[in-house]
């Protein structure tokens, strides 16, 4: 039986639902963090917009409530990058994507030529040791490792620390209307959790719920795996399957919702880094190929995507200061005026979660410098 075909606009429905974009969710936070599987997390505020986005009433008190109980962690995970993620999740993601921060230690072209002939079990125990009664930044622990490490550069010792030993950074970072410099603890010290066998089978189940459908290529887009395919084949009785416009073969949950293409998809503004924009290897479901090139810039900032009827049509700049918070949004496409008016009325919402304390709150369209 050939597999039918989904469109670009079914897959981008589908994924929005998932991602609760269609419509915010009652859903709590740790609940959230877990079904997304983790919230990308360069910058302390992100992890918040993108809740805010997905939940209705959502307090970002929560979210700094679970970091200090360490419930939520933030840690580098899928991609090589950092997630907020539950600390159960944590335990489960952190062995699975491990080959690929090896892989990093023996191919980054910053630190990858000072890390040959270095003992890694030596230089991993000497960094639990030196967080394990005080949390240290990356850049406090240069000199300790490299007094342990004589003529080594101290800063490729801390990324191949950084690598090789899965560490949190703990709070105040992260915290909401706090600051604070990355420091860390390992992960399992800090959490309690122990260390867990990786189930990639069980992962990828939860990859489709919260990004499917998708292919073999999207899964490992999102993870910075590779070679899942042959976990896909041990997935494929268990899986319905489809394929997209240009025939590539696309793997879903039976009862994953897919919507009607016709559902109406209201205007979202996205987090900074938002992982839906960042989570398949063919995203033209929710951004062109065009425009894909166009929302991260020259220092791989990732700017907030602003969704109208369910695909990025711009990006948005928020600026807060003690007497102003504005939200200058860039159109890339032509609006309509009820567009518009309904981006701003978002707009205006995001200002007063992320400034309530500021009183001039102010949404200006942009035009576009093409």
């Amino acid at each position: 039986m050939t597999p039918r075909t989904l469109t670009n606009r079914e897959l981008g429905r589908a994924t929005l639902a998932r991602q609760h974009l269609l419509r915010r969710s009652d859903l709590g936070p740790l609940p959230m963090i877990e079904h997304l599987l983790g919230l990308q997390a360069q910058a302390p505020l992100p992890p918040y917009l993108a809740l805010w986005s997905r939940i209705r009433r959502f307090a970002p008190e929560s979210l700094s409530d679970l970091l200090a109980a360490r419930a939520v962690v933030r840690i580098v995970l899928m991609r090589g990058t950092i997630f907020a993620v539950s600390a159960a999740d944590a335990t489960a993601l952190r062995p699975w994507v491990q080959p690929l921060l090896d892989r990093d230690l023996d191919t980054n072209t910053a630190y990858a030529a000072a890390l040959v002939g270095v003992d890694r079990d030596a230089l991993a125990a000497a960094g639990r040791e030196l967080v394990r009664d005080v949390p240290r930044s990356q850049q406090e622990l240069q000199p300790l490792l490299a007094e342990r490490f004589p003529g080594r550069d101290p800063k490729a010792l801390a990324h191949g620390v950084r690598g090789l030993v899965p560490m949190v950074q703990v709070p105040p970072r992260g915290l909401w209307g706090r600051s604070g410099q990355p420091r860390l603890a390992v992960l399992d010290e800090w959490t309690g959790h122990p260390p867990v066998a990786p189930d990639p089978e069980s992962l990828l189940l939860r990859y489709l719920g919260a990004f499917g459908p998708a292919s073999v290529r999207d899964a490992q887009a999102w993870c910075g795996l590779t070679r899942l395919d042959e976990v896909f084949e041990r997935l494929r009785p268990r899986l319905e399957v489809f394929r997209d416009e240009r025939g590539v073969e696309l793997f879903d949950l039976p009862d994953a919702p897919r919507p009607d293409p016709a559902t109406p998809a209201p205007a979202r503004i996205l987090a900074p880094y938002d992982n839906v924009l960042l989570s398949h290897a063919d995203r033209s479901r929710l951004i062109s190929d065009e425009n894909r090139r166009r929302i991260m810039t020259q220092k791989g900032i990732v700017k907030p995507a602003v969704l109208v009827g369910g695909t990025v049509a711009g990006i948005a700049d928020l600026r807060i200061t003690k007497q102003a918070a504005a939200l200058d949004i860039t159109p890339w496409r032509r609006l309509t005026a009820a567009n518009r008016s309904a981006l701003e009325a978002e707009g205006l919402r995001l200002l007063d979660f992320a400034a309530p304390a500021t009183a001039d709150h102010r949404v200006r369209f942009v035009d576009d410098d093409r």
